[in-house]
């Protein structure tokens, strides 16, 4: 978890999640073409994965918060592999314990069998209780779920054609699934940046998605991760992630908020440079835009121009 390495950068896709705290006017009208697009301009520009998320059902009271469009992640992203090339995909982040883990891996191996090993599981426990009460999951044990579940998966989705799993929520052996993974292990990234988030990336996770931090909030977590593995003695690969605040490469004509980098290509890098410099490995970027076109404008001018200066000197 040192800070001497080169940063990577990935994309959590417009279109397929729409609530009102990111989405942009102009994903109303968009569909399955301009996620293609997006996706595949994406791969060209060396984005390291596209993301979706994952909710199932969205009850009344938050629907004009968090809208109602939500894209199945397995389907969306099985869906952009056939389109792409190597960009990775991940589930940024899929709420595992509303399915039974066996569901879970079956969805997931298939899919990591059929776009070659590309798969990132991204997990996290949930937050909306009617979800999970309409689905019959345990909504106030959901930390415990989660905690679980990721050993189940683990399993499930392991080298083992006949995986086998004993616990208090779920108990499997003698069942066989294939396809298996493409990936000898497939990385799980755990999400959520609560005190428990936090513990269960560090002791179960293979990488950390935190949600939405602010900079000067990311090095005493990333400090807490560093010891608590060390402290449980492990010292596998591990992979710290940062979603950045929203960015616009070059100078705006339109008002892109006050929270929004903007600027040429090399102050964006020396800006961004910031975190590769306190631990992160990959950060999560979004673009302001009005249309997909300018999307993919600043997907291309960030590959091209900001991306390859991410490294870091220390």
């Amino acid at each position: 978890m040192s800070s001497g390495h080169v940063v990577r950068y990935g994309i959590q896709l417009p279109v397929q999640s729409q609530s009102t705290i990111y989405a942009e006017p102009w994903e109303a009208g968009a569909g399955a073409a301009d996620l293609v697009g997006i996706a595949r301009a994406a791969d060209r520009a060396g984005f390291a994965y596209v993301a979706a998320c994952d909710h199932v059902a969205i009850p009344r009271r938050l629907a004009e918060a968090m809208s109602t469009v939500w894209y199945d992640p397995v389907a969306t992203l099985a869906h952009l592999a056939a389109v792409t090339e190597r960009v990775r995909l991940l589930s940024h982040v899929a709420v595992v314990g509303l399915r039974h883990p066996l569901v879970t891996a079956k969805q997931y191996a298939t899919l990591d069998h059929l776009s070659g090993g590309r798969l990132i599981l991204g997990v996290g426990a949930g937050h909306v209780r009617e979800e999970f009460e309409a689905l019959g999951a345990d909504f106030e044990r959901r930390g415990a779920v989660l905690d679980e579940t990721i050993d189940a998966l683990r399993a499930a989705l392991g080298p083992d054609e006949f995986p086998a799993h004993h616990g208090k929520s779920y108990d499997f052996e003698g069942l066989g699934q294939r396809p298996r993974p493409a990936q000898a292990r497939v990385p799980v990234w755990v999400g959520g940046s609560s005190p428990a988030a936090v513990r269960r990336a560090a002791l179960k996770g293979d990488g950390w998605l935190p949600q939405g931090d602010p900079r000067d909030r990311l090095p005493a977590r990333i400090e807490r991760i560093r010891r608590l593995r060390e402290d449980a003695g492990i010292d596998t690969p591990f992979t710290v992630g940062a979603v950045t605040e929203p960015l616009y490469v070059g100078t705006p004509g339109w008002n892109v908020g006050h929270r929004t980098l903007t600027g040429p290509p090399d102050a964006l890098a020396e800006s961004l440079r910031a975190y590769p410099a306190m631990g992160v490995h990959q950060i999560q970027v979004r673009f302001r835009c009005r249309s997909r076109a300018e999307l993919t404008d600043q997907i291309d001018a960030f590959g091209a121009e900001v991306g390859p200066s991410l490294g870091t000197s220390a």
